[in-house]
């Protein structure tokens, strides 16, 4: 799987993950009083190239200001000659995110504090599609790690932000 481990922001262009995490920590200082959520998820979509298969996989990391505004960060991880079935795809969106989580959430708590908003790992399954099934097993799986899950239709992070750049 390719990545080259830096994030992609609208405003800023591409940061380092050591750039984004300080500009979440200065978004969280413009306004101290304010409560935030800090989401991640990740989305896929898979294409054909040339006659084979490649996925690319899209994580998003949103700090949002509580009714306030947001920003948010992407970055994309191709897999080529991959042809996943369903539950493939979302095991591996769901471990990107993990991992993207247990990367950056140790140094976000080096400067905001636990206490000034709540992580959330955003999971693209739901109670209406195929995915349903598959809800106890990876909602188990972040909740495992330490983090809370989301799943639609509150999991805009990966069904809306990350799908977008997919």
């Amino acid at each position: 799987m390719e990545n080259n481990g830096s994030f992609n922001s609208p405003t800023k262009g591409q940061v380092t993950a050591e750039a984004m995490i300080t500009d979440i920590s200065g978004f969280v200082d413009e306004e101290p009083a304010s409560f935030y959520r800090l989401v991640i998820g990740t989305d896929s979509q898979e294409r054909r190239v040339n006659g084979t298969s490649e996925v690319d996989f899209v994580t998003a990391v949103i700090i949002h200001r509580m009714g306030k505004g947001a920003r948010y960060f992407w970055k994309k991880a191709k897999k080529n000659g991959y042809k996943p079935v369903l539950r493939d795809k979302i095991y591996s969106e769901t471990l990107m995110s993990l991992d993207c989580a247990q990367a950056i959430v140790p140094a976000i708590r080096k400067l905001i504090s636990p206490a000034k908003y709540d992580l959330e790992i955003h999971i693209d399954v739901g109670p209406l599609g195929p995915t349903r099934e598959m809800i106890r097993e990876v909602v188990g799986m972040v909740n495992g790690n330490g983090f809370t899950a989301k799943t639609k239709p509150d999991s805009w992070g990966a069904s809306k932000v990350a799908d977008k750049h997919t």
